[in-house]
């Protein structure tokens, strides 16, 4: 089973405290053309842990000091972005079940498949990609709704609710040729090209704010 095409940036980090594991695990990605990086213990890797970390995390549940789920927990109070795959025992399975619904992706249970393990390691990386291009995209268009008037910004927010040109003309009090062209401008500052591509990407950066 072949990697997918991964940005540069994209690594795999994986804790283990296990170094036969860690070694043959190492051995096994790399062999597949994924880079990796592997850390003894969840200390170690949240020394050295940055935001800017891409890729996913391949994290073991059990470990002497701070556990994966310690790891896991801080990791998320720091709101590290990183995809999680955890590594369990037979014993942790319930450990690793309750780590799902805090966020993590996906746990495989030892001894695994090996093409199960590269299977969810692909996965992740595309869901990594997938919500980097999004918060990419997100960004972008933050930065173009602050560049927009007051004017322009009241005009694009009764757009979003439905209003036509004569409605907005009317709650503003200005006449409809000036609708039109702080419409335009609106258009043109966003760079959409439809009014379905300005509304879809407005109401995104909306509910990201109202869930944050």
């Amino acid at each position: 089973m072949k990697a997918p095409e991964s940005t540069p940036e994209q690594i795999i980090y994986l804790v283990d405290d296990d170094e036969a594991l860690r070694d043959s695990l190492v051995w096994l990605l790399e062999s597949q053309g994924f880079k990796v990086a592997a850390f003894p213990s969840a200390e170690d890797f949240l020394r050295r842990w940055r935001p800017e970390f891409n890729g996913c995390l391949l994290l073991d549940v059990r470990m002497p000091g701070m556990s994966g789920l310690e790891l896991h927990e801080r990791l998320r109070a720091q709101y590290c972005t990183l995809p999680v795959i955890f590594i369990t025992g037979h014993g942790d399975v319930p450990m690793a079940v309750a780590a799902l619904k805090k966020g993590a992706v996906d746990f495989i249970e030892k001894p695994f498949n090996d093409n199960d393990l590269l299977h969810l390691v692909s996965q992740c990386l595309a869901k990594e990609r997938e919500s980097r291009d999004r918060r990419r995209q997100d960004a972008e268009v933050s930065r173009r709704l602050d560049q927009l008037t007051q004017r322009e910004r009241e005009v694009l927010d009764l757009i979003i609710v439905g209003k036509l040109n004569k409605q907005i003309a009317d709650v503003l009090g200005i006449s409809i040729k000036t609708v039109e062209v702080h419409r335009a401008r609106v258009m043109e500052k966003m760079g959409a090209q439809s009014l379905a591509e300005l509304v879809q990407s407005v109401m995104a950066i909306e509910g990201v704010a109202s869930r944050s």
